[in-house]
């Protein structure tokens, strides 16, 4: 008899209500592949955008899977895998495309490629709010874009687990951290975070406070999940030199690009990809020992502002992530049989 997961899929394009809960087989990992438990799913907005049709990548056919970043246990491991072993702790990262695999499931078929060992002392809850986060900063800010002490960084969407993680990474290398958000109901936030400063942008004039804030010299990087019309705004505040790494699109509205004028400060516009850094096995490497060197010294705290429980409770989870009131990370945990990691089983909110 073939064994089965609890799993979540999509027969269509749509909102939140088009998820389901069925129940799908499971057969052995491959060639290159682990058989993992999944006892926590961290949410990400790159799955709202595939379940509904506007992500980088389309949706190949039906029914489809969804989730890039989860933590469990290994339960298999396939031909040709070393180093992971049954019933060690890890964490899936987004290596790989959701047409292939997907770990909103109670136990899911991932790539080994694209598995971490747990570091200690995080849990399952936490361990699934870790890489997604930190890689995708690490990986525009100090892989690609080399920040480094006393570099100033503008972060918009900074309540994001991304703006948060980025928030961390800057103050660990000794950069500058300046927050974006649009109402002042989370600057008290962001402050607690570490941003440096923080501008309201219904309120403030965001290139006449990066201009006063640095002393008219700009922000060395601008790190923006927003895009849009907005974006001209930002090329002004990079310092001659600096970068406006692009890695979301939040608004939904078209990105122009900025253009060139006489006199204008030299600067550098790229879009970024999480996938330049998780598909990449050195630089993934690299992030890798970044990263749990930060969790091991407590320069990293992953942020989940709100923790659901059970594969039920997916569409609500979803539109909680619709909604874009959290602060930081979006994490479901996974109901099992047996004893299963749910150390926040009782509780919701951050942590």
């Amino acid at each position: 008899m073939t064994a089965t997961a609890r799993t979540v899929r999509f027969h269509e394009l749509g909102g939140p209500e088009v998820l389901r809960v069925e129940d799908v087989p499971l057969g052995d990992p491959g060639p290159g592949e682990l058989a993992i438990r999944v006892d926590a799913i961290g949410l990400n907005r790159a799955e709202a955008l595939f379940r509904a049709g506007h992500y980088i990548e389309d949706v190949r056919e039906f029914p489809a899977r969804l989730g890039y970043e989860a933590a469990g246990v290994v339960e298999a491991v396939g031909a040709g895998v070393t180093g992971f072993e049954a019933g060690q702790a890890v964490s899936v990262v987004p290596a790989f495309s959701l047409n292939d695999y997907g770990v909103y499931a109670e136990r899911a078929l991932v790539p080994a490629a694209a598995v971490l060992p747990r570091a200690a002392g995080i849990d399952a809850v936490q361990g699934a709010a870790v890489w997604m986060p930190y890689v995708t900063a690490y990986g525009a800010l100090v892989e690609v874009g080399g920040m480094r002490a006393g570099d100033t960084v503008l972060l918009t969407a900074a309540t994001s687990s991304v703006g948060l993680a980025a928030i961390q990474l800057a103050l660990r290398v000794g950069a500058v951290p300046i927050a974006t958000t649009r109402t002042p109901a989370k600057r008290a936030a962001l402050l607690e975070a570490g941003a440096a400063e923080v501008i309201v942008t219904g309120e403030e004039d965001v290139v006449a406070r990066v201009t006063e804030l640095t002393g008219g010299r700009g922000a060395e990087f601008v790190f923006d999940a927003v895009a849009g019309p907005g974006v001209v705004g930002l090329a002004r505040v990079v310092a001659p030199g600096g970068t406006l790494f692009l890695y979301g699109a939040l608004s939904g509205e078209p990105t122009p690009y900025p253009g060139f004028q006489l006199g204008m400060p030299a600067l550098n516009i790229r879009t970024y990809t999480l996938h330049e850094t998780t598909r990449d096995a050195e630089r993934l490497r690299r992030a890798e020992a970044f990263v749990t060197s930060g969790l091991r010294t407590g320069a990293f705290r992953p942020v989940v502002d709100r923790v659901f429980h059970g594969l039920d409770q997916i569409v609500e989870a979803h539109r909680y992530l619709e909604a874009s009131a959290q602060v930081g990370k979006i994490v479901l945990t996974v109901d099992h049989d047996g004893p299963a990691e749910n150390p926040l089983a009782d509780r919701g909110g951050r942590c």
